[in-house]
């Protein structure tokens, strides 16, 4: 008696999703060749799964969430291909996420990894050149499908064992959101956010928070980092700096933040900022955080200030003058 024949193995795919336009029309595109795809996305203190969560959830795709913050911290404080404007390792960014993805891949035993990448569409991070390096760098560059240019781009093995019909890919490049928008149409994707990304290491102003945090405090923890979110930062010096909440979200959020070696203060006898001096400080911070305090406060300009000063269960009152402008606008970061 003959036996049954081995049935067809299923093709599956790990999406690396952002959740924004260009994740998605590659994700159409893999769905269009009856291939299985479970969706990937990463957060870490700069950026969070949200848009890829909302993307995900319309277009009804498995998404797995992983954090990645301590191997991108490690990765952060020294990228092998260096930052870009501000704080932000495209690049080694990029093939970290990619490596991770890969390793998701394995476990699953999935057959490739894609992404949204468009060739050309970021004149740093999306040059022919920096998308090979980024898929060497991840350890799978033979299984890393970017699918909206893929006739642009050397064939991969899941092509080669047509695994995935290189014919029905695409071949965008450049910035230009054209064809993408006649994809949208197409595909009736009328929900979707806007390109631009919400890494906070691309903003220039906490870029230079986190360069003084790195400077400064060499063993900083998670909790130093989302205080970077937050408030007005001054570097009174070398070892100690003050947290101004600029208001009452700010105020919040630095509250929920502060553990029992920290300094808080608050104004005593009218409105005014949660202040914060991580890890506590010496008289001579104190008066400079009071001042501070006093500076941003509703009160009078020239009258003396009663602030609360609060450390674990310890709480004591200091007499302060509001800080010069001048002075404040120096110790800035």
């Amino acid at each position: 008696m003959g036996g049954q024949a081995d049935p067809i193995l299923k093709v599956k795919a790990i999406s690396l999703f952002s959740g924004g336009l260009d994740s998605i029309l590659a994700v159409k595109l893999i769905q269009e060749q009856e291939i299985d795809i479970e969706g990937v996305t990463f957060e870490t203190p700069f950026f969070n799964a949200a848009k890829a969560q909302i993307s995900a959830k319309i277009i009804g795709l498995s998404l797995t969430v992983i954090n990645i913050t301590h191997r991108h911290l490690d990765m952060l404080k020294a990228p092998r291909y260096g930052y870009g404007k501000n704080m932000n390792p495209c690049i080694d960014c990029h093939a970290l996420m990619l490596n991770m993805a890969g390793k998701r891949m394995e476990e699953t035993e999935a057959d490739f990894i894609f992404t949204g990448e468009v060739l050309g569409q970021r004149p740093m991070s999306q040059t022919k050149q920096s998308l090979h390096v980024v898929a060497k760098n991840s350890g799978y560059t033979d299984v890393i499908l970017r699918p909206l240019s893929a006739q642009l781009l050397p064939e991969i093995r899941p092509e080669k064992e047509k695994k995935v019909d290189r014919l029905k890919l695409l071949a965008i490049q450049g910035r230009g959101r054209k064809t993408q928008m006649e994809l949208a149409r197409h595909y009736d994707i009328k929900d979707y956010p806007p390109p631009a990304g919400g890494c906070l290491l691309t903003d220039p102003n906490f870029s230079k928070r986190l360069k003084d945090l790195f400077d400064h405090c060499p063993d900083h923890n998670i909790r130093d980092i989302e205080l970077l979110k937050f408030g007005r930062h001054f570097r009174i010096h070398a070892t100690s700096k003050v947290i101004v909440g600029r208001n009452q979200t700010d105020n919040a959020a630095i509250q929920a933040l502060i553990q029992d070696a920290d300094m808080a203060l608050y104004m005593a006898d009218c409105p005014g900022p949660t202040v914060l001096v991580p890890y506590g400080c010496d008289d001579k911070t104190l008066l400079a955080a009071a001042s501070l305090c006093c500076l941003y406060s509703g009160a009078l300009n020239d009258q003396p200030c009663n602030i609360i000063c609060k450390t674990g269960e310890t709480v004591k009152s200091a007499i302060a003058s509001a800080a010069l402008r001048k002075d404040a606008d120096r110790m800035l970061i």
